[in-house]
């Protein structure tokens, strides 16, 4: 099945692409929407732009995990409030207006212009190195792989081998020209397929260091191509990326570990001072050593915003000495009230939230892999190696009535990630691959709205809202194309 699709939020973006890292003369024309780059240097400095790093406000994922409830009055009439916010919180079919560009597809269009510039020119370029150039190539090859793979969980549906042969993915571009005006509607098998070999391509070619956390490197493609692998069901080929990932992250100059929260917020520990407002010190991208490669998002539901909460269930997961627990307030930020039900929490950890590829994902990815191929001691001491960063060493050991039990320790690992990365979109994620997992296809979803007098108001998640609609803005500009139902 194929549609046209017009990249009609990309033209007028794309000449900011270089605006943050290069240095001004290095681009001195821009003619016909095309950026100017010569040496090996240039197209490298591309690749350190501010842009690739910020995914804006491509956030709709975090208000659509079911381990978040929302809050009035601050849902509709808060500070923060936002139609974007409450509609896809209420997992409707139009989250934005209709003159609206969508965070989602906005970043990662631009960024994919950038890395097809360098794919495709740095082989040509005046200076340095073959092997340089094509260290080059292979950085945008992968970064290229990671935006794709963030659109097809945007807009294809999950993967499910069965029908990702028809299933209507995301369009594959790979030219750099803003001129061109139609896109066909690849198979979400076909995109899957081209990040696939995005990846193998790359990955012999990175340097085996990481010396820029915003830049890719061979264990952060290896990690990747581990995660595509577990989002399509290939669990034995995942386990073999994230364990090269693993033997690639370790000797690294650059430290790339898991904080010892007992450590940590400790006397002299990294989240010290705890503000009485804003709760514990944010620790600088470049020096976050959880962060293999970042990218991140603007994310005022982790800050400053009331609206949307973890609800009861998600709280409940946490044990008493979970150190985690110290991101979490029971009351509003600012002006400290209380909330209207008891057992919400607000999470507060910073108004960007670190995407990519974290070290606590990978230990919990690779735990997954292990228990779903039966190795069930191998992923219980994964699961253990990061607990035991996050609470006292004696609360961190899983259960022996869990342990053993593959469908009981996979449910733990999976409850794992919500205890690490709620209210940080994670969820969303992992709620779209499991709902073509025979062992959680029948799962239902449902949010919880609290009203300032306590009482609630549920909405249950639809099969087919598991995939975004195309903006309306698109499909205005593009009627004969076919959206997500």
């Amino acid at each position: 099945m194929k549609h046209n699709y017009h990249k009609i939020t990309l033209l007028a973006l794309l000449l900011v692409v270089a605006s943050t890292a290069c240095k001004k003369s290095f681009l001195e024309v821009i003619p016909k929407g095309k950026l100017v780059a010569q040496t090996s240097s240039d197209y490298s400095l591309l690749l350190s732009n501010l842009d690739l790093l910020n995914m804006g406000a491509a956030n709709v994922q975090v208000a659509m995990g079911d381990e978040v409830a929302a809050v009035e009055p601050y849902f509709t009439t808060g500070l923060s409030a936002s139609l974007k916010t409450q509609r896809s919180f209420r997992w409707e079919s139009v989250i934005y207006e209709a003159n609206e560009d969508a965070g989602e597809t906005l970043v990662p269009l631009r960024n994919i212009y950038l890395y097809n510039k360098v794919i495709n020119e740095v082989p040509n370029a005046t200076d340095g190195t073959a092997q340089f150039k094509l260290q080059i190539e292979s950085e945008a090859r992968a970064g290229r792989a990671w935006a794709y793979f963030m659109l097809i969980n945007y807009y294809g549906k999950p993967y499910n081998a069965a029908t990702a042969a028809t299933d209507p993915g995301f369009p594959i571009v790979e030219v750099a020209d803003v001129t061109t005006t139609k896109f066909d509607r690849a198979s979400v098998k076909d995109v899957y397929d081209f990040i696939i070999k995005d990846l193998v391509t790359a990955i012999p070619n990175l340097t085996p260091q990481v010396v820029n956390r915003t830049r890719m490197s061979k264990a952060a493609a290896e990690a990747i191509l581990g995660k595509v692998y577990l989002f399509m069901g290939r669990y034995n080929d995942a386990l073999t990326m994230l364990n090269a990932a693993f033997t690639d992250m370790a000797n690294q100059g650059t430290p790339v570990k898991l904080y010892d929260y007992n450590v940590e917020f400790a006397t002299g520990g990294v989240f010290l001072p705890i503000n009485a407002t804003s709760g514990p010190a944010s620790i600088l991208l470049p020096n976050n050593a959880e962060s293999l490669y970042s990218k991140q998002f603007a994310n005022g539901f982790t800050s400053s915003y009331n609206d949307i909460v973890i609800t009861p269930q998600t709280a409940a997961l946490f044990g008493a000495s979970d150190q985690r627990l110290k991101f979490y307030a029971n009351s509003t930020y600012s002006t400290k009230l209380p909330f209207p039900v008891a057992g919400v929490l607000r999470k507060q950890k910073g108004s960007q939230t670190l995407f990519g590829m974290q070290v606590p994902d990978l230990y919990l990815l690779r735990a997954e892999c292990r228990c779903r191929t039966n190795d069930l001691t191998g992923a219980k001491a994964d699961v253990e190696a990061l607990r035991v960063k996050r609470m006292p060493a004696a609360d961190a050991t899983v259960p022996a009535a869990i342990a053993n039990q593959q469908v009981a320790l996979l449910r733990f690992i999976l409850d794992e990630r919500i205890r690490e990365f709620a209210v940080e979109g994670y969820r969303w994620f992992d709620m779209r691959r499991l709902s073509v997992d025979p062992l959680f296809s029948s799962t239902t979803y449902t949010h919880t709205l609290y009203s300032a007098t306590g009482t609630t108001t549920t909405f249950q998640l639809k099969p087919e809202r598991l995939t975004l609609r195309l903006p309306q803005k698109i499909i205005d500009q593009n009627p004969n194309i076919e959206n997500n139902p």
